[in-house]
């Protein structure tokens, strides 16, 4: 394998959400506590969900499947153009996403959940426990965001990552 060779993946399950379209939908989970949806866990996977209730919050790794790719964006908290890489957009490179939900109630092969800020049909390549004495830094450096965090309580998805 070189480099630049491709990765393949496959999805563990999808999302089933209320959300059928970006616009208009939460830009972080933060920002949409009381969003919910369902994670459905093909069965081949579903063994993997052992002791999986145990834990409050998970870490979804998603794919974006609708979202294009870019390098520079403006980002939903703000009107300036940022390297791909300093924000959270949806539109980058491999278009992974990482939600952090709070886990409401396993049935079966089912993960029901709040916190949603994903598109009704994502797949979903990888679910990590969230742990906060392990996932949890404090910092004061957060860049541009720093200005931009006040937005996101009111923030929606619109159409710029097209």
């Amino acid at each position: 394998m070189t480099l630049h060779s491709p990765i393949a993946m496959r999805p563990i399950g999808v999302v089933r959400s209320p959300f059928t379209t970006t616009a208009g939908m939460p830009i972080q989970t933060v920002a949409a506590a009381d969003a919910c949806a369902r994670l459905e866990v093909f069965p081949e996977y579903a063994a993997g969900l052992r002791d999986i209730e145990g834990f409050e919050y998970l870490m979804l790794i998603t794919h974006l499947h609708q979202a294009t790719e870019k390098l520079e964006v403006v980002p939903f908290m703000d009107t300036q153009s940022h390297g791909v890489f300093a924000t959270r957009a949806p539109a980058r490179p491999n278009r992974l996403g990482l939600s952090i939900v709070r886990l409401l109630r396993v049935q079966a092969n089912c993960l029901h959940f709040e916190g949603n800020d994903m598109l009704d049909g994502t797949p979903v390549l990888d679910i990590k426990p969230y742990v906060p004495a392990l996932d949890v830094r404090a910092t004061e450096r957060i860049g541009w965001f720093a200005h931009g965090l006040a937005q996101l309580p009111t923030m929606l998805s619109d159409n710029r990552m097209e």
